[in-house]
Protein backbone atom coordinates (compact mmCIF):
# COMPACT_ATOMS: atom_id res chain seq x y z
CA UNK A 1 0.00 0.00 0.00
CA UNK A 2 0.58 3.23 -0.40
CA UNK A 3 2.86 5.13 2.07
CA UNK A 4 0.22 8.35 2.01
CA UNK A 5 -2.58 6.26 1.99
CA UNK A 6 -1.53 4.32 5.04
CA UNK A 7 -0.86 7.95 6.70
CA UNK A 8 -4.18 9.25 6.06
CA UNK A 9 -5.44 5.54 7.42
CA UNK A 10 -3.57 6.25 10.30
CA UNK A 11 -4.56 9.88 11.01
CA UNK A 12 -8.34 9.00 10.57
CA UNK A 13 -8.05 6.22 13.56
CA UNK A 14 -6.45 9.18 15.32
CA UNK A 15 -9.60 11.51 14.83
CA UNK A 16 -12.10 8.69 15.30
CA UNK A 17 -10.17 8.12 18.77
CA UNK A 18 -9.88 11.91 19.85
CA UNK A 19 -13.98 11.80 19.33
CA UNK A 20 -14.89 8.36 21.08
CA UNK A 21 -12.11 9.52 23.76
CA UNK A 22 -13.57 13.30 24.43
CA UNK A 23 -17.62 11.51 24.82
CA UNK A 24 -16.75 7.98 26.04
CA UNK A 25 -17.43 8.89 29.99
CA UNK A 26 -20.75 10.40 28.78
CA UNK A 27 -22.14 7.21 27.97
CA UNK A 28 -25.62 6.51 30.27
CA UNK A 29 -24.42 6.43 33.86
CA UNK A 30 -27.21 4.37 35.15
CA UNK A 31 -26.78 1.57 32.10
CA UNK A 32 -25.78 -1.43 33.64
CA UNK A 33 -21.72 -2.62 33.66
CA UNK A 34 -22.18 -5.10 30.75
CA UNK A 35 -24.19 -2.61 29.07
CA UNK A 36 -22.06 0.35 28.97
CA UNK A 37 -19.18 -1.71 27.84
CA UNK A 38 -21.83 -2.68 24.66
CA UNK A 39 -22.62 1.38 24.51
CA UNK A 40 -19.12 1.85 24.20
CA UNK A 41 -17.97 -0.09 21.56
CA UNK A 42 -21.04 1.12 19.91
CA UNK A 43 -19.55 4.45 20.20
CA UNK A 44 -16.16 3.62 19.31
CA UNK A 45 -17.28 1.04 16.20
CA UNK A 46 -19.69 4.29 15.02
CA UNK A 47 -16.95 6.26 15.30
CA UNK A 48 -14.49 4.44 13.26
CA UNK A 49 -16.90 3.75 10.62
CA UNK A 50 -17.68 7.24 10.20
CA UNK A 51 -14.26 8.38 10.10
CA UNK A 52 -12.94 5.18 7.46
CA UNK A 53 -16.07 6.26 5.01
CA UNK A 54 -14.53 9.49 5.42
CA UNK A 55 -11.76 8.66 4.44
CA UNK A 56 -12.61 6.40 1.51
CA UNK A 57 -15.06 8.56 0.43
CA UNK A 58 -14.81 12.24 1.22
CA UNK A 59 -16.56 13.89 -1.60
CA UNK A 60 -19.44 11.92 -1.24
CA UNK A 61 -19.82 12.06 2.40
CA UNK A 62 -22.23 15.41 3.35
CA UNK A 63 -22.93 15.50 6.61
CA UNK A 64 -20.51 13.18 8.45
CA UNK A 65 -21.20 14.92 11.64
CA UNK A 66 -24.99 14.85 11.66
CA UNK A 67 -24.29 11.17 10.54
CA UNK A 68 -22.16 10.41 13.81
CA UNK A 69 -24.13 12.01 16.07
CA UNK A 70 -27.55 10.35 14.73
CA UNK A 71 -25.71 6.80 15.38
CA UNK A 72 -24.69 7.40 18.84
CA UNK A 73 -27.30 10.03 20.46
CA UNK A 74 -29.27 6.41 21.77
CA UNK A 75 -26.39 6.06 24.02
CA UNK A 76 -26.14 9.13 25.47
CA UNK A 77 -28.80 10.88 28.23
CA UNK A 78 -31.07 13.77 26.82
CA UNK A 79 -28.73 16.25 29.05
CA UNK A 80 -25.46 15.05 27.71
CA UNK A 81 -26.56 15.14 23.83
CA UNK A 82 -25.55 18.47 23.34
CA UNK A 83 -22.05 18.32 24.90
CA UNK A 84 -21.78 14.92 22.44
CA UNK A 85 -22.84 16.77 19.61
CA UNK A 86 -19.95 19.61 20.00
CA UNK A 87 -17.49 17.48 20.44
CA UNK A 88 -18.72 15.14 17.10
CA UNK A 89 -18.64 18.25 15.27
CA UNK A 90 -15.76 19.52 16.56
CA UNK A 91 -13.60 16.58 16.13
CA UNK A 92 -15.34 15.51 12.48
CA UNK A 93 -14.53 19.53 11.63
CA UNK A 94 -10.68 18.38 12.07
CA UNK A 95 -10.77 15.14 10.22
CA UNK A 96 -12.63 17.29 7.33
CA UNK A 97 -9.91 20.13 7.05
CA UNK A 98 -6.88 17.31 7.43
CA UNK A 99 -9.08 15.37 4.33
CA UNK A 100 -9.25 18.41 2.62
CA UNK A 101 -6.04 19.61 2.74
CA UNK A 102 -4.71 15.66 2.00
CA UNK A 103 -7.44 15.94 -1.36
CA UNK A 104 -5.26 19.22 -1.96
CA UNK A 105 -2.21 18.25 -1.61
CA UNK A 106 -3.00 15.10 -3.85
CA UNK A 107 -2.94 12.20 -1.22
CA UNK A 108 -5.68 10.51 -3.13
CA UNK A 109 -4.56 11.06 -6.61
CA UNK A 110 -1.22 8.57 -6.37
CA UNK A 111 0.83 12.09 -5.25
CA UNK A 112 -0.53 14.14 -8.38
CA UNK A 113 -0.75 17.52 -7.19
CA UNK A 114 -3.42 19.88 -8.35
CA UNK A 115 -3.54 23.39 -9.75
CA UNK A 116 -3.85 25.96 -6.64
CA UNK A 117 -5.79 28.18 -8.13
CA UNK A 118 -10.17 28.31 -8.10
CA UNK A 119 -12.32 28.40 -10.82
CA UNK A 120 -15.51 30.86 -11.15
CA UNK A 121 -17.51 28.79 -8.93
CA UNK A 122 -15.07 28.70 -6.39
CA UNK A 123 -14.02 25.02 -6.38
CA UNK A 124 -10.94 24.19 -6.80
CA UNK A 125 -9.45 23.64 -10.16
CA UNK A 126 -9.05 19.88 -10.96
CA UNK A 127 -6.11 19.81 -13.22
CA UNK A 128 -2.26 18.99 -13.25
CA UNK A 129 0.05 22.15 -12.72
CA UNK A 130 2.81 22.58 -15.01
CA UNK A 131 5.82 20.89 -14.47
CA UNK A 132 7.75 22.42 -11.21
CA UNK A 133 5.00 25.13 -11.33
CA UNK A 134 2.11 25.48 -9.06
CA UNK A 135 -0.71 26.04 -11.72
CA UNK A 136 -2.18 24.38 -14.87
CA UNK A 137 -1.80 25.74 -18.38
CA UNK A 138 -5.36 27.75 -17.90
CA UNK A 139 -4.25 29.80 -14.81
CA UNK A 140 -0.56 30.17 -15.56
CA UNK A 141 -0.71 33.48 -15.44
CA UNK A 142 -1.32 33.90 -11.77
CA UNK A 143 2.08 32.65 -11.32
CA UNK A 144 4.21 35.41 -9.72
CA UNK A 145 7.54 35.45 -12.07
CA UNK A 146 10.21 37.62 -10.62
CA UNK A 147 12.44 38.99 -13.32
CA UNK A 148 16.51 37.92 -13.96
Amino acid sequence: MDERILLIQNCMYQYSRAIYRSIKDLIDPYASGDLQLTYRREVLTACEQTMERLARDPEYFAYPDRTLFQDIRRYFPITHQAQVAWAVNEGVAAAVSFIGDQIEAGAFDGGVTRCRATTRKGKPCQRTPLPEREYCPSHQHLETSVAA
